[in-house]
């Protein structure tokens, strides 16, 4: 049975779907105003796995990520750059695309803009001013009122009393209570505004992620997600709101993945200490980038370094490497390593275990491969549809050992291949400083070489 540590609870339970065989699931996607980083990449990453493997347990699911196209840094970011915020965020969710399908990333179900779901939030802030969960200011701004909400607190354990014992930050002066949060911007010069039977205005990042939710999903679904540092006061808020204007429950089950740090620290946009994909796809391959996230277990804190991806590139190598003098063939049924696999990602999608499941079949793969070459052949085949369960080994063996790093410009194939022939010519005519020459000009270049019976094989390394 699929378990999963569910962040409201603070524990792992069985997971049991509101309707059976179906499972709906959202997860708060990117703000477009940059490019995405490797903070980001771990958010897609970690649920496309969850994706897929529900899929593969034979649920339908209803995936929606969404995008947030309005808040501060779009508009601010737009007037820096003199530029339409539309004209910004679609540039920017064409980025993001481009990298998340570089990285192997499924598209979801749906991917609503928070711009295409206006008369849902105002609908949803209707209902909260009509049962008194929300005011509006004088300012014209619109605020939920966090007293009125019991349960504010239950997803982050934090208490009321204490938040607002330790409230720092300047008080807006429209605000009846410190912790109460906007639901509507009254409109502001030069920003994007839409209109509302509160004045014009925009709305706040809160009520988008609840509006879309609810629009798409329903009032109560299966699973909520995103990074950990959206627990407290994001989702601790969407369920506050969401919860006082349906009086359902909202989520079933929340998760959260864990923070990328750069030494010690959190990757983000506002400490300055973030790589983006784009900048990290210039020195190591989307597949290597993948690895790296998927090697590690989703709530984990992962650490980001040169070293790490190096590691993470020698693994997906040898993953490759098992695969290389095989052919395809029928998927063996039953095996340990299929049930291993599948057990340690029901035990809350834990793939750093199913990932040392797909080395103990490389180290089976290999020594079958001289003893029982059709044996290694129903293994190798087997290798590769449990790794593609968490999107990995997607292309040819070959072709991917074989393959540039995105920004190296390297050795073209063919000179490769030209030097090898040389390299074999001079052995033939036994110049083995001529040859040893070659081989090392091919190391420098970042090019392993690997003679055999049937030839000489090469890889980038």
């Amino acid at each position: 049975m699929l378990t999963i540590y569910n962040s409201l609870t603070s524990r792992k339970e069985p997971f049991v779907p509101i309707v059976p065989g179906q499972v709906r699931m959202y997860v708060c996607g990117m703000t477009v105003y940059d490019y995405i980083h490797i903070g980001h990449a771990r958010v897609l990453v970690v649920f496309d796995v969850v994706y897929r493997f529900l899929k593969h347990l034979g649920y339908e699911v209803n995936y929606v990520r969404n995008i947030t196209d309005i808040d501060d840094k779009i508009i601010n970011r737009a007037n820096e750059n003199n530029e339409d915020f539309k004209n910004l965020t679609q540039r920017f969710i064409d980025a993001m695309h481009e990298d998340a399908d570089a990285l192997g990333v499924l598209r979801p179900d749906h991917e609503p803009r928070a711009t295409d779901y206006i008369e849902s939030i105002i609908a949803m802030i209707d209902g909260l001013l009509g049962n008194g969960s929300a005011y509006q200011a004088e300012n014209g701004d619109v605020y939920y009122s966090v007293a009125g909400f019991a349960a504010y607190g239950q997803l982050s354990g934090k208490k009321i009393d204490e938040l607002r014992a330790g409230e720092r930050v300047e008080i807006d002066p429209g605000k009846r209570d410190p912790l109460d949060f906007v639901l509507w911007k009254s409109a502001r010069p030069g920003e994007p505004q839409w209109p509302s039977p509160y004045g014009d205005g925009r709305p706040g990042w809160h009520i988008e992620c609840s509006a879309m939710a609810t629009q798409m999903l329903g009032n109560h679904f299966d699973i909520h997600g995103g990074g950990q540092d959206l627990q407290f006061p994001h989702h601790e808020n969407e369920i506050a709101q969401s919860e006082s204007c349906t009086g359902e429950k909202f989520v079933n089950c929340w998760m959260h993945n864990g923070f990328v740090r750069v030494n010690q620290e959190k990757m983000s946009k506002s400490l300055g200490n973030f790589f983006t994909v784009r900048e990290v796809l210039q020195e190591f391959k989307a597949e290597e980038i993948r690895y790296f996230i998927v090697g590690n277990h989703y709530r984990s804190q992962l650490n980001y370094s040169e070293e790490q991806l190096i590691n993470a590139r020698n693994g997906l190598q040898r993953l490759y490497g098992a695969l290389l003098d095989t052919e395809t063939a029928e998927l063996p049924q039953g095996t340990k390593y299929q049930e291993r696999f599948e057990q340690a990602l029901c035990d809350d999608f834990n793939t750093a275990n199913a990932m040392a499941v797909l080395f103990d079949l490389v180290r089976d793969i290999n020594r079958e491969k001289t003893d029982n070459p059709e044996n290694a052949n129903s293994l190798a085949s087997l290798l590769k549809y449990l790794a593609g369960i968490i999107g990995l080994l997607q292309i040819d063996a070959e072709v991917y050992l074989k393959s540039r790093v995105g920004g190296s410009p390297g050795l073209s194939d063919e000179a490769i291949e030209t030097m090898i022939g040389q390299r074999l010519d001079a052995r033939k005519n036994r110049d083995w400083g001529e040859a040893d020459r070659i081989r090392d000009e091919l190391v420098e270049a970042g090019i392993s070489i690997e003679d055999g019976t049937g030839g000489t094989r090469w890889r980038r390394s």
